[in-house]
C-alpha cells in the first residue's frame, strides 16, 4: 500500500488507520514532520516523528542543563556537552544498529519487526532521563550519604520512573498508539519494554522505592520461561544494544566514547560505525546474541582499552575528582540547610534527598538550577553550600595529599581505616592540625577503579561471541591465546587517594609529608604479609593465620609497630 504525502491531520489519520488494522510502524516516514539533528558526531539525525514528540517535553528538555562529564567542565574547557545531545547520539545509534541487525533477514519480520525498531530507538533517547546534577556526582557520590533510608538508587531506576512521568505528563500514549505500538496489556507491552531496555539487567535488583515498580514488569532470569515480559526469549538479543549487562558492548558507550574524546581532545581508536557493519544476530547455545566478526576481536579490545584510557585520563582525573567531591559536599550541605527546598507536588516542598522521589521536583533538579538557587540564598548566613561553590569558583580546590596504587592486585584488603589509623595514630605529631579532633573535614578518601567493565576479568574472550565467514550464523567465544600474547592479564587496578579539605599551605606540606612515609611503610608491609601468606600456607593455612602470625612479630622501632598494628586491623577487616 503506497501513502502518498498529504498535510498534517491527513497523515496522523491514515497512519492511525494502518497501525490499528496492520499494526504496523512505518519507518519510511520521510513524508511526516521529521526533524534534522546536525550532530558533530554523527553528522544530520534524522528521527521518527514520535522521537521528536518525546524530545520536546518538560522532562527530556531537562538534560540540557545537566552536564555529561560533571565537573569535568571546569578542568577541561571543552568538556561543555550536556546529556541531552548525547541521549540523541544515543537514540540514533540504536537505530542503526537495530537495522543493521534486521537487514540479512529482511524476507521477514519475525525476527526484529517495525515496532522492535522504534521501541529500541525510545529506549535509546531516554536511558538517562534520570540523571541528577552534575550527572554521576549526584547518583554516585551524593545519594548513598544523603539518603537517610540507604536504598539501593541508580539513575537507570531514575530515568524508568522518569519516563513514566514524560510518556502520562504529556500524554503520549494515543500518539503511540497512532505510530502502532502497543500501550495497555500484559502481552508484549512496548511501555515495559522500552523500561527494561533501559534498565538493561536480567536481575530483578529492584530498589525498595515502590514508586519505580520496577519488580513489577521484570521476571527474574532463574525463569526458565521467560527472561523478560516486553518481549519472548527469541528477541532476548535486542536487550543487548541500549545497555548491554553481557559484555558492555553497547551503543550507550558508543556514542559518550565518540562525543568524549571528541570534546576533551583525546583520541579514540574505537570505530563503532564498523563494529556496526559487522553485527549480526547469531545462535550460541540455542539462544540468540548479537555477535561480532571474528577479525574484528581486536577493534573490540581498542574499545574497552579506550574506556580504561578515559577513566585514567578524564573520568576520573584527580582534579576532576577533587572538584566532584566538592560538589557533592556543596549538595550535601543544601541538603541538610532549611532555606533549600524544592517544589514538588501537591504544592509541597522537598530537600535535595527527597527530590528523587516526586516527579515535579526531580524535573526541576538540575546541575544550573542547582548553582542558580545557591546564588539566590547567599543572604543566609547559614547557607553553607555557597561557600563550597565559591571555592570552586576561586579555584580553591581540594588538593591531593597522595595516592597508594595497587600492588599485586590486592588492594581491596587496604581501606580507609588503614590509613586513618596510621595517619592518626602514628604521624601526628608531624602535623599542625590536630586530625583526631577534625578528621572528616581535614581528610577524605576516594578510590579510584580502573577496569575493562567486568572488575578483574577480560569482557571479550569472557562474554563476547564472534561469527566467522564461513558460518555466519553460529556465535562462538575466541580464547584469548588465539588472538595475541600482548593482551592484558589484569583487567582492573584500584587507587586510594587522599585529599586535604583545608585552605593553608603549610598544613597542606605537613599531610603530605606525613602521607609520603606511612605509603613507604603500608606498601612494605603488604608486599611482607603477601610473602608471608605464599611461604607459611602452601594451601595448608589461611591468609587470616598468615595476618595472625605476622602480628607477633616485634619491630624495635615502634613507630613500625604502629604500622603493622595499624595496617593489621584493616586487613583482618577485609578477610
Amino acid at each position: 500500500c503506497l501513502v502518498a504525502p498529504c498535510n498534517e491531520m491527513a497523515d496522523y489519520k491514515l497512519l492511525n488507520i494502518l497501525c490499528k488494522t496492520q499494526r504496523k510502524v512505518y519507518q519510511n516516514f520521510s513524508f511526516f514532520f521529521t526533524q534534522v539533528f546536525n550532530d558533530p558526531i554523527h553528522g544530520h539525525i534524522k528521527l521518527h516523528p514520535l522521537l521528536v514528540k518525546i524530545i520536546d517535553t518538560p522532562q527530556f528538555q531537562r538534560l540540557r542543563k545537566i552536564k555529561q562529564l560533571g565537573g569535568g567542565y571546569y578542568v577541561f574547557p571543552g568538556a561543555s556537552h550536556n546529556r541531552f545531545e548525547h541521549s540523541v547520539g544515543v537514540g540514533h545509534l540504536a537505530g542503526e544498529l537495530v537495522k543493521a541487525l534486521r537487514e540479512p533477514s529482511m524476507d521477514s519480520e519475525s525476527l526484529i519487526n517495525d515496532r522492535d525498531v522504534l521501541c529500541v530507538q525510545i529506549a535509546g533517547l531516554c536511558h538517562d532521563l534520570g540523571h541528577g546534577p552534575f550527572s554521576h556526582v549526584f547518583d554516585g557520590m551524593f545519594n548513598p550519604q544523603a539518603d537517610p533510608k540507604g536504598e539501593k538508587w541508580e539513575h537507570e531506576d531514575a530515568s524508568i520512573f522518569m519516563f513514566d512521568h514524560l510518556v502520562n505528563d504529556n500524554n503520549l500514549k494515543p500518539l503511540m498508539n497512532h505510530y502502532g505500538l502497543i500501550t495497555e496489556g500484559d502481552n508484549e507491552n512496548d511501555l515495559v519494554f522500552i523500561k527494561e531496555m533501559i534498565k538493561g539487567s536480567l536481575k530483578n535488583n529492584s530498589p525498595q522505592n515502590e514508586d519505580y515498580s520496577w519488580k513489577n514488569f521484570i521476571i527474574p532470569a532463574l525463569s526458565p520461561q521467560k527472561l523478560y515480559k516486553g518481549r519472548n526469549n527469541e528477541k532476548s538479543f535486542l536487550y543487548e544494544i541500549v545497555a548491554n549487562k553481557q559484555n558492555g558492548i553497547d551503543v550507550d558507550k558508543f556514542d559518550y566514547f565518540a562525543r568524549d574524546c571528541h570534546h576533551l581532545g583525546i583520541q579514540n581508536n574505537f570505530d563503532h560505525r564498523r563494529f556496526i557493519v559487522f553485527a549480526r544476530v547469531c545462535n550460541v547455545d540455542g539462544q540468540l546474541h548479537i555477535c561480532s566478526r571474528d577479525k574484528e576481536m581486536a577493534n573490540l579490545y581498542d574499545m574497552f582499552h579506550t574506556r580504561n584510557s578515559l577513566h585514567r585520563r578524564a573520568y576520573q582525573h584527580r582534579v576532576k575528582m577533587a572538584v566532584e567531591i566538592m560538589i557533592k559536599d556543596a549538595l550535601l550541605k543544601a541538603n541538610q540547610d532549611p532555606h533549600f527546598q524544592i517544589k514538588s507536588s501537591e504544592g509541597k516542598t522537598c530537600c535535595l534527598s527527597e527530590a528523587k522521589r516526586d516527579k515535579e521536583a526531580y524535573t526541576k533538579l538540575t546541575g544550573r538550577g542547582f548553582e542558580l538557587w545557591c546564588l539566590k540564598l547567599t543572604a543566609h548566613l547559614t547557607f553553607k553550600a555557597f561557600e563550597i561553590i565559591e571555592r570552586i569558583m576561586s579555584r580553591d580546590l581540594y588538593q591531593l595529599v597522595g595516592e597508594i596504587k595497587s600492588f599485586l592486585n590486592i588492594l581491596d584488603f587496604v581501606n580507609n581505616h588503614l590509613i586513618q589509623k596510621t595517619l592518626r595514630t602514628s604521624n601526628e605529631p608531624l602535623l599542625t592540625v590536630n586530625i583526631n579532633t577534625s578528621f572528616s573535614i581535614t581528610l577524605l578518601f576516594q578510590v579510584a577503579k580502573f577496569d575493562y567493565g567486568k572488575k578483574n576479568e577480560d569482557p571479550i574472550s569472557n562474554y563476547t561471541y564472534f561469527y566467522s565467514k564461513f558460518n555466519p550464523t553460529i556465535g562462538f567465544k575466541i580464547p584469548r591465546e588465539e588472538v595475541s600474547n600482548l593482551l592484558p592479564e589484569c583487567f582492573s587496578e584500584k587507587h586510594i587517594r587522599v585529599y586535604w579539605k583545608r585552605r593553608d599551605d603549610k598544613s597542606l606540606e605537613d599531610a603530605k609529608k606525613c602521607f609520603k612515609a606511612v605509603k613507604k611503610v603500608l606498601l612494605f608491609y603488604l608486599m611482607a604479609v603477601v610473602l608471608l601468606h605464599k611461604q607459611q600456607c602452601g594451601g595448608k593455612i589461611s591468609m587470616q593465620t598468615a595476618v595472625k602470625n605476622s602480628v607477633s612479630c616485634q619491630s624495635p622501632d615502634y613507630k613500625l609497630q604502629i604500622y603493622n598494628f595499624a595496617f593489621l586491623v584493616a586487613l583482618m577487616n577485609f578477610i
